[in-house]
């Protein structure tokens, strides 16, 4: 389990100061502070990011992209598979050249629905969607996630249900994430 204290997450330079939400000598594990709900979901989120080695990162990358993707009708396969092959290779299955390829091939995949989402407010829900499958190919968890939960929100109808949905999205990341790091254990 990942153990923490006030001054490793300071030392991970926050854009607040933890101490607004928890004890100058607090310790504690990143399970308990995914448990905080005085924190915003989006700074637990972060410490995670933070907290996580690159494997956790990794993984927790490609459960968001993956979140991300079902949003879509037939999502592009250039992100499907930057999900399979940044998972392949958080789990030593495959080398560095071939998640070469898939992240590249998923920026393309980005690429396309980005120039299409300036045209058509309906298809953000489908970059979003393939940003995250882009971030878990990097392994950057936080974007992934980020992404995740703007896909869900352009996925909504109105602007009531895109805040809902991004909260959602944001709350079943913070579960998953507690699920992984307990299971872990």
């Amino acid at each position: 389990m990942i153990k923490l204290t006030t001054d490793i997450i300071k030392s991970y330079a926050p854009c607040y100061c933890p101490t607004k939400y928890i004890p100058k000598d607090w310790s504690g594990s990143l399970v308990d502070i995914l448990k905080m709900e005085e924190v915003s979901k989006l700074d637990r989120l972060w410490v995670a990011r933070h907290a996580m080695d690159d494997k956790g990162n990794r993984l927790f990358a490609v459960w968001c992209a993956r979140e991300a993707l079902k949003l879509i009708p037939n999502p592009d396969p250039r992100s499907v598979e930057a999900c399979n092959v940044s998972e392949r290779f958080a789990n030593g299955e495959a080398t560095k050249e071939e998640l070469k390829i898939a992240r590249a091939d998923a920026d393309a995949a980005y690429a396309v629905y980005a120039y299409a989402a300036a045209y058509a407010t309906a298809v953000y829900a489908a970059a979003y969607a393939t940003a995250a499958a882009y971030a878990a190919a990097t392994a950057y968890a936080a974007d992934a996630a980020e992404a995740a939960a703007e896909a869900a929100a352009y996925g909504a109808a109105t602007t009531y249900a895109a805040v809902t949905a991004r909260n959602k999205a944001r709350q079943e990341q913070i579960t998953r994430l507690i699920v992984y790091l307990t299971e872990e254990s």
